[in-house]
């Protein structure tokens, strides 16, 4: 009895390691490549799938989701003799995962390698300056032929991106005093832009002060010009409002003399003959039967002051 126990169990360990094989479950995005004896069989898609157990066998299970492989820095020589150090990121998908497993032994070393070939052959014909320009250039040259080598290897290449450009640390640093330069320069342009904006404004505000003020200078003087004729005409107009008499108006050019008369330097001053006759006319309502007026002689075409002498 002991015996057949240890047969029945032996079968049913053998029945469960046959279903485990015979069911196969491919979660999604991926595949599987069966294969019997050896020998290609079939795809498994996602999805519960049916296999010969100990015959047919699971030979590589692949992702069709799309890959981002970064690779390392890679030396690539310019058309200058330059050496730069160029970093790439690939983006790629399997499309055919049978491709994928036969036709290339590992298609993310055969993209590598391509990679760098292809890098060298796209800079090799750039200077360096076009090479740090040209990056969407460099990108689309580089997967065109990416997508076109790999795919008879059941990859398609999506996109390809340089994710750096390291030029020589001399050149960097020659760069480095060219931008610094440059930036100086701009900065010295502005500067003299504003001085001379500066200079044209200021110039502009004098000479809108200056024409102002002469305007108002202008304006002033034909104010004070019309006041002025305003208060003679006024004078005039009450003077012969009042009808004076002529020892009134003799009486107002003897108060006019002494103005006249002011200041150190005049000894000697001719005034009108009208004057004159205002003195006879102002003497005889004095009474002086002479017409002539103390401290004035007039006789001849004008009246002559006479300064009295110094009294000690």
């Amino acid at each position: 009895m002991s015996a057949v126990i240890i047969v029945l169990i032996i079968l049913v360990v053998l029945v469960f390691i046959a279903l485990i094989k015979t069911i196969q479950v491919i979660p999604q995005a991926s595949a599987a490549i069966v294969e019997r004896f050896g020998r290609y069989t079939r795809t498994l898609n996602a999805g519960l799938n049916i296999v010969v157990p100990f015959i047919d066998s699971i030979r590589n299970r692949i992702d069709l989701r799309e890959q981002v492989v970064p690779f390392p820095p890679q030396p690539v020589i310019t058309q200058d003799n330059l050496v730069v150090n160029i970093d790439t990121v690939i983006y790629y998908q399997v499309t055919d995962a049978r491709a994928a497993t036969y036709e290339v032994a590992s298609y993310i070393q055969a993209i590598e390698q391509l990679t760098v070939t292809t890098l060298r052959n796209i800079i090799g014909g750039m200077d360096l300056e076009r090479t740090l320009t040209s990056r969407e250039e460099i990108n689309a040259a580089l997967r065109g032929v990416l997508d076109e080598a790999t795919g008879k290897w059941g990859i398609r290449v999506n996109r390809v991106e340089l994710k750096a450009i390291e030029p020589p640390t001399s050149i960097q640093d020659s760069m480095e005093k060219q931008m610094r330069a440059e930036r100086d320069k701009r900065a010295a342009i502005l500067t003299a832009e504003g001085t001379r904006q500066s200079a044209i404004l200021t110039a502009e505000g004098e000479k809108q002060s200056a024409i102002l003020r002469a305007e108002g200078e202008s304006k002033a003087a034909a104010l004070r010009a019309e006041g002025e004729a305003q208060a003679v005409r006024t004078v005039f107009e009450a003077i012969h409002a009042g009808d004076p008499d002529q020892k009134l108006l003799s009486y107002q050019y003897l108060q006019m003399l002494p103005k006249i008369a002011e200041g150190d330097a005049n000894k000697l001053w001719i005034v009108p003959s009208e004057i004159g006759d205002a003195l006879k006319g102002l003497s005889g309502a004095f009474g002086n039967k002479e017409g002539s007026v103390p401290g004035f002689n007039t006789k001849g075409s004008g009246t002559e002051r006479r300064d009295e002498p110094p009294v000690d």
